[in-house]
């Protein structure tokens, strides 16, 4: 984690609203968004961990923005895929739609964004590396999408989202929509390679379920993946696993 990020302070727990507000403020600036209300954005930047260890401090955590965010980027990347390929069924959209609404594709913009060092957390989510952790920063980009839809509109946060996820959706026009699954299981086979999946850890209450899985190559663990379905987690997990054997990023 680097300290030198102007939104980090080693004295998380310590700074006042007036403090979170600034740094909120600098945040969006960053994105080009003009005269942010403070108190939305510093909203889209509370993680859970922050107001249960700062119950005095008067803020809300991102949680209610998340579920806005969520609705109106789903609504986004549905119209645009909708009007942008009138040829697909509407299997092959909602396929499309998946590949790109989900935590990697989410976590990995909200860090081109520094978003992880935005954010305000606990002390013990901030010490157990959740600037880092796609969960948290994934549904903090949602959050953030919220607090931009209700500050400046449908054309701004349209913009916003469009402009981070359309070239995600080009790379998907060649059809494999993230089926790394598939995709993996056709590397392995041509070198006679066994893949097999285990879920490792199920957290959270059932109607809001988080799942944990590894794919193995060979008995060998070769990538995790976390999603709110075990066929999504084991995407993910297939989509590291891709990654690691091609050597990318």
């Amino acid at each position: 984690m680097s300290r030198k990020n102007r939104y980090y302070l080693k004295n998380n727990s310590k700074r006042n609203c007036k403090d979170l507000k600034k740094e909120a403020e600098l945040f969006i600036g960053g994105l080009g968004l003009e005269n942010p209300q403070s108190d939305l954005i510093c909203t889209a930047l509370t993680h859970p961990s922050y107001t249960f260890e700062n119950p005095d401090n008067g803020l809300e955590n991102n949680q209610r923005l998340e579920f806005l965010g969520d609705a109106v980027l789903d609504f986004i990347i549905a119209e645009y895929l909708y009007l942008a390929y009138p040829e697909k069924p509407e299997g092959e959209l909602t396929k499309m739609r998946a590949a790109v609404v989900n935590e990697t594709t989410l976590a990995h913009k909200a860090k081109s964004i520094n978003l992880g060092q935005a954010l305000f957390l606990g002390k013990g989510e901030q010490s157990s590396g959740g600037r880092e952790r796609p969960s948290i920063i994934a549904d903090a980009l949602e959050a953030v999408i919220g607090a931009i839809y209700l500050q400046y509109g449908f054309e701004k946060v349209r913009n916003f989202i469009l402009g981070m996820l359309v070239p995600k959706i080009k790379e998907l026009d060649q059809g494999n929509y993230g089926d790394f699954k598939t995709m993996l299981q056709e590397k392995a086979q041509k070198e006679e390679y066994e893949v097999s999946y285990k879920i490792l850890a199920e957290t959270g209450p059932d109607h809001d379920k988080l799942f944990k899985a590894g794919v193995y190559i060979q008995s060998q663990l070769k990538g995790k993946g976390a999603g709110k379905t075990k066929k999504e987690a084991e995407q993910q997990a297939a989509c590291i696993a891709l990654q690691k054997w091609e050597g990318k990023n």
